[in-house]
């Protein structure tokens, strides 16, 4: 009975631990916060608007580059896949949007220059960082080039111009959208749970990249619903950039990037 006691004891402990470690991450959000992050970001974004502005035609232009580079070379089939990679490493092109709207929120001045050359209160952990969302982003793009050979083998890229008609017009079109938009998908999720609050809390904060990659994790598991919600407003906005061509990124990457720094402030707290 005495042993029964102890052991009933010891599990009442260890649930009582394990709630708290999952009380330490949970915010109790509701679903829509993620309209509040957009107001404050559209707030930052017409406070002193040229440096985001600028920022953005920067970032539309350096996309607009490699889509170029893509057709020029003859790499083209790849392109699909580098668009959906983008949302992979575009935490880190926001960095600088994070300190303008860190700055404000401090009432210190801002400038393009201090956006451009951005000194992270984690110095080089935050490039750390980046270059693991890039070996990610790489990783994705080997897979997207390994699941079309597995649908349609050797046959050579039809081109932009036929590729729409051969996904959606064929049996094995259908059956390549359904297993790449899952993988993508999962590329996508895990890039956006370990970077989403990584990047600003590397800049805020004196702290490693693997603290802040699994911080950013657990916050987003744990807020499972409004973080869904989020993700799928910025998704959203994308595709919106994407059917303007990329013009799109010039209003529209400041903007998310702004909210996402008011999302960090918001979620992860000193104390998690």
């Amino acid at each position: 009975m005495v042993e029964a006691d102890k052991s009933y004891g010891l599990l009442s402990e260890t649930s009582g631990i394990e709630e708290t470690r999952s009380e330490r991450w949970q915010r109790h959000l509701p679903p829509g916060i993620g309209l509040q992050w957009l107001r404050a970001g559209w707030r930052d974004l017409v406070k002193q608007p040229g440096p985001s502005l600028v920022y953005g035609t920067g970032v539309f232009l350096l996309s607009l580059s490699l889509v170029w580079l893509l057709g020029y070379f003859g790499h083209d089939y790849i392109l699909f896949p580098a668009l959906a990679g983008f949302m992979i490493v575009a935490p880190v092109l926001a960095i600088g949007l994070y300190e303008k709207s860190r700055a404000l929120e401090a009432g210190e001045s801002v400038t393009l220059n201090r956006m451009l050359f951005v000194r992270p209160r984690a110095g080089g952990q935050v490039y750390f960082t980046g270059v693991l969302l890039c070996l990610l982003m790489l990783l994705w793009m080997r897979a997207a080039v390994l699941i079309y050979a597995l649908f349609f083998g050797l046959r050579p890229f039809p081109g932009l111009d036929h590729i729409l008609a051969l996904l959606l017009t064929q049996p094995l079109g259908w059956a390549m959208l359904v297993v790449g938009t899952a993988t993508g998908g999962l590329f996508a999720s895990f890039a956006f749970a370990i970077s989403v609050f990584s990047i600003p809390m590397l800049l805020d904060r004196r702290t490693d990249a693997l603290t802040a990659m699994g911080t950013s994790m657990a916050l987003v598991w744990n807020n499972f619903i409004p973080m869904v919600v989020w993700g799928a407003i910025v998704l959203t906005l994308f595709v919106v950039s994407i059917a303007t061509g990329l013009s799109g990124l010039v209003l529209l990457f400041p903007w998310l990037g702004h909210a996402t720094w008011h999302a960090y402030r918001t979620v992860a707290r000193e104390e998690a």
